[in-house]
C-alpha cells in the first residue's frame, strides 16, 4: 500500500476508518473474536491495504478490543481468569510461531495464499457451532483430573434468565491442543482465533456461550500482544491506519459489553454464524482474485 500524505484527503479515510471499526468492535466484543477478524478483510476489500499490514493492523484491534471489554466483563464474573490463564500456556508459543511464518510467507509474495487460508479455517468450525446452535446452558459433563486438580470451575449470574450458572471445565487436554492451534491462527492471520477459542471453551471444556465468548475476549488481548512484537520488529504496523482502528475498535468492543449480558447464549451463537459465514467466504473469493 502506498504512503499516504497528510492532507484533507486523509480526513474522510480515516473517519470511515474508525466507523468500520467501531462495527468490527462491536461484532468482535459480542462473539469474542476480536473485532480483527471483521477489520482484516474489510481492509483489504475497502480500503486496498496489503494483507500484512491487514494483519499487523489486526493485532492492533484485538489489543483494544480485550482491553476496552477485558475489565467489564471480569467486573460481571463473566470472564473466568483462571481457565483463561491457564489456556495461555498454549497460545502464547502458538502466536510467536504464526506470527513468525506469517512474515516469511509475507516475504515470499504469498499474501493471496494467506487469504485463501483463513476463509478456509472460518468454514471449519461452522459444523460443530450449528449443531450445537439450540443448546443455551450446556449439560453438565465430568471433570477431568487436571480440571479438578486446578480448580477449573465457577458460576455467573445470567441476566436474560434471572438465575445463576454453575459450570466445570471438561475435557481440558483437546482444549490445550486447540488453544495452541488458535494461538497459531492467531500469528499467522492477526485475528485473535476468537473463533477456536471460543471453540475450545465450549465445546470441549463444556462452558456455557457468554462465559466462552467473556473469556475469550480476555484471552485474546494476551495472545495478540505475542503476535504484535514479531509483526511490529517486521514493520507491518503502519499508525496511520492502526491508530483510528484501534479507537474505532475500543468504542465498538465498550458497546458491546454493555449489550452481552443481557443476552441469552443461543442469541450469541447466532450473532457468531453468520459473520463467520459471510467473512469466510469474502476473504477466499478475494484470495483466489474472485473479489
Amino acid at each position: 500500500m502506498k504512503a499516504l500524505s497528510v492532507d484533507v484527503e486523509l480526513v474522510p479515510f480515516i473517519l470511515l476508518l474508525v466507523l468500520v471499526a467501531i462495527a468490527a468492535g462491536l461484532v468482535g466484543s459480542l462473539t469474542g473474536l476480536g473485532g480483527g477478524v471483521v477489520v482484516i478483510p474489510l481492509l483489504v476489500v475497502l480500503f486496498g491495504t496489503s494483507v500484512p499490514i491487514a494483519i499487523g493492523t489486526g493485532f492492533v484491534t484485538i489489543l483494544a478490543t480485550s482491553s476496552a471489554t477485558g475489565a467489564v466483563y471480569v467486573r460481571d464474573r463473566l470472564s473466568d481468569l483462571r481457565i483463561g490463564m491457564f489456556l495461555e500456556i498454549a497460545t502464547v508459543p502458538g502466536a510467536l510461531i504464526g506470527a513468525t511464518v506469517t512474515v516469511f510467507l509475507s516475504h515470499a509474495n504469498l499474501d493471496a495464499g494467506l487469504l485463501v487460508a483463513l476463509g478456509i479455517v472460518f468454514l471449519a468450525i461452522l459444523p460443530g457451532t450449528v449443531a450445537r446452535r439450540h443448546i443455551d446452558v450446556p449439560p453438565p459433563l465430568p471433570a477431568d483430573r487436571r480440571s479438578r486438580h486446578l480448580g477449573l470451575s465457577g458460576e455467573y449470574h445470567d441476566n436474560a434468565t434471572d438465575r445463576d450458572v454453575p459450570y466445570t471445565a471438561a475435557r481440558t487436554s483437546p482444549a490445550l491442543g486447540v488453544m495452541f492451534g488458535a494461538g497459531v491462527v492467531s500469528g499467522l492471520f492477526g485475528i485473535g482465533a476468537g473463533v477456536f477459542k471460543v471453540l475450545a471453551l465450549e465445546r470441549y471444556l463444556n462452558l456455557p456461550m457468554k462465559v466462552a465468548t467473556a473469556t475469550s475476549n480476555f484471552m485474546i488481548g494476551v495472545t495478540a500482544a505475542a503476535g504484535a512484537g514479531v509483526m511490529f520488529a517486521a514493520g507491518y504496523i503502519d499508525p496511520i491506519i492502526a491508530a483510528p482502528v484501534a479507537i474505532g475498535t475500543a468504542l465498538g468492543a465498550m458497546a458491546g459489553s454493555r449489550v452481552l449480558p443481557g443476552l441469552r447464549n443461543q442469541t450469541v451463537r447466532l450473532v457468531f454464524l453468520p459473520v463467520i459465514a459471510i467473512l469466510a467466504i469474502e476473504v477466499i473469493l478475494r484470495g483466489l482474485g474472485l473479489a
